[in-house]
């Protein structure tokens, strides 16, 4: 929910993964994959599924409707289980699909403990968790800790009295310069993430109300025990119900500065105020994001999630955090330490917000993350449903497909677990609203035209060719516009094409999973002065077992020679790219355009 685009393994986890042996493909060098090694089902893999894991977001809205209403829901979820089991994910994170009026399509929530009837019944979702174990798949839900829906029964009597019980569990101040019968200015400069002031006036109580997001989120008070009490209760609820995590949207967002002062402005090399593309004079926003409180809270939150028996799935409940925050220092605290835990997996936003196809400055983030957050493993991000698909945002309108491979493999094959965004697999694209009239987010209606929100990348999942694309019945009308590569750019299609980003997708992940040196020890960057290339080298945790990765991120070929770097006779492919050649010698890999090649040191 962050919305960065606004303001400018030890162990691997169980799944169907473990026994996917895809079909020889030439094309991608399946032909030349290595015999996979099957991870063992023991009782330290299943507490430690996390450690090399594929998280798959599901964004329940676009998934896959069941009942032809437009919307997709829970059991559409359930009904594409066997999809997901052979796609080789270990959990999918669904966002929100508790009661909401939908001002936020989710994020907005009315009650923490029920789900919204457009998504279905509790039954549903009980139905879902049981049918996904047995799909070696775990569920792991969206906590949104940082505010409520304004119609939340919690904020409709805070807002009721100046004197109601409930009205320290928001954040309500005075406005300067008010009178009894002038509002008077916002308590500060504070800005919304969804643009303008943070600042709402609400005229029962004659006091203005804090919202970090959307005028209709209102922010808790994070200082107020009672607030933290009700939370626990909820992840208590859900964890109760079998569920193995949570990523907890905004959460770095909890507290506020006490001194509520004006954050300081943003200015140009000129000196000149920097202005959003909402015409707001953009601030540092210190004073409302990633202030100590959060970890002194996460780390509560920890023991209360950990207090939970085990249910429903063995292995480790896991705490992801949705962490974008300034530095690898930054990151790196909300890990916690090892008398205070907080979160398993702060996701690596930094890596996802490059925005460009720079090797350098993907090497220097992957660096980074494998060298500076100690023993701890990195959650590798590129896509999510706030932000435009890889085509928009690293694309060139040529070579999407391509790059797309290069990104994936850098998300894959690298150290730690890895998270991707539903139709990732398919080289989706981004497809925003041509017109103000058809915007569905209601940051879009702000931005409109500069910027037309977040619909373009939530339209929905691309099952076959069909009028609707297989996501709902052909005499339906989605909640979104299906986009029109849907002829090509689909599920059913790319299974029956072996060079297909699908196969792709199901190739990396297989080996993540089965081959040791890319399901655990160590990654070492290697040709670190090479602007073009991406290569480095994963290493088996006894040693014994080696593979190199290369990635070019130029549109023109490549050679690359690591033989000064690696100890080996020579290479086996394991898996290139449809135009690649298999390469035997480590002295001169080559690579096409923004091509790949992955291959086990002999």
């Amino acid at each position: 929910m962050m919305m960065k685009k606004l303001t400018a393994a030890a162990a691997a986890g169980l799944s169907s993964a473990l026994a996917l042996v895809l079909a020889a493909s030439p094309g991608m060098g399946q032909s030349a994959q290595a015999k996979p090694t099957t991870m063992q089902a023991s009782a330290a893999s299943l507490e430690d599924w996390w450690k090399n894991a594929v998280i798959y977001e599901v964004y329940p809205r676009s998934f896959q409707d069941s009942n032809g209403d437009g919307i997709g829901d829970l059991n559409g979820i359930t009904q594409r289980l066997d999809y997901l089991e052979k796609l080789g994910v270990d959990a999918i994170w669904i966002t929100p699909c508790y009661p909401s009026p939908q001002a936020d399509f989710g994020y907005d929530i009315a009650d923490y403990v029920a789900i919204d009837a457009q998504y279905g019944t509790m039954a549903d979702f009980d139905r879902l968790v049981a049918e996904a174990s047995k799909h070696h798949i775990r569920i792991v839900m969206d906590m949104v800790m940082n505010h409520s829906s304004d119609e939340h029964k919690w904020f409709k009597a805070s807002r009721s009295s100046k004197t109601n019980p409930y009205r320290d569990w928001y954040v309500w101040k005075d406005g300067k310069g008010e009178t009894a019968t002038d509002k008077g200015a916002p308590p500060n400069n504070w800005l919304s993430v969804f643009g303008h002031s943070a600042w709402e006036w609400d005229e029962t109580t004659r006091q203005y109300y804090y919202h970090k997001f959307y005028v209709k989120q209102p922010d808790f008070n994070w200082n107020n025990p009672k607030v933290q009490k009700a939370f626990d209760d909820i992840v208590k609820f859900w964890t109760k119900k079998g569920v193995a995590g949570f990523r907890f949207d905004a959460i770095t967002t909890l507290f506020e500065d006490p001194s509520f002062s004006d954050e300081t402005v943003v200015k140009d090399k000129a000196g000149n105020p920097v202005i959003s593309e909402l015409g707001d004079v953009v601030t540092d926003g210190k004073l409302t994001d990633n202030l100590p409180g959060v970890d002194v809270e996460m780390a509560h939150m920890r023991t209360v999630f950990d207090a939970v028996p085990a249910n429903k799935f063995p292995g480790r409940r896991v705490m992801i955090g949705e962490t974008y925050v300034p530095s690898i220092a930054d990151l790196a605290r909300l890990y916690g330490t090892k008398d205070k835990p907080e979160f398993e997996l702060p996701m690596d936003m930094q890596l996802g917000i490059t925005n460009k196809m720079d090797a350098v400055a993907i090497r220097a983030k992957l660096t980074d993350v494998e060298t500076k957050i100690g023993s701890n493993l990195p959650l590798l991000v590129f896509e999510n449903h706030d932000n435009p698909r890889i085509d928009a945002r690293y694309g060139d309108g040529v070579h999407n497909a391509d790059i797309t491979r290069v990104l994936s493999t850098v998300l894959l094959a690298s150290h730690g677990a890895s998270m991707f965004y539903y139709g990732s697999e398919l080289g989706m694209a981004t497809t925003p609203p041509e017109r103000k009239e058809d915007v569905k987010d209601p940051v879009g209606l702000l931005g409109w035209p500069k910027y037309k929100g977040r619909d373009g990348e939530r339209t929905p999942m691309q099952w076959d060719e069909t009028a609707n694309a297989g996501f709902s019945t052909e005499t339906a009308k989605p909640w979104l516009p299906v986009p029109a590569n849907k002829a090509t750019v689909n599920v059913k299609a790319e299974e029956a094409d072996p060079n297909s980003l699908l196969n792709w997708y199901k190739a990396l992940i297989s080996l993540k999973k089965t081959h040791p040196a890319l399901a655990g020890g160590e990654m070492v960057m290697l040709d670190v002065s090479n602007t073009k290339t991406l290569s480095w080298l994963r290493s088996s945790v006894d040693g014994k077992q080696k593979v190199v990765v290369v990635t070019n991120f130029t549109a023109d070929p490549q050679t690359v020679n690591l033989a000064s770097e690696v100890t080996g006779s020579g290479l086996k492919t394991l898996l290139k790219s449809p135009s690649a050649k298999d390469a035997t010698s480590l002295g001169a890999i080559e690579v096409p355009g923004f091509g790949v090649f992955v291959g086990e040191v002999r």
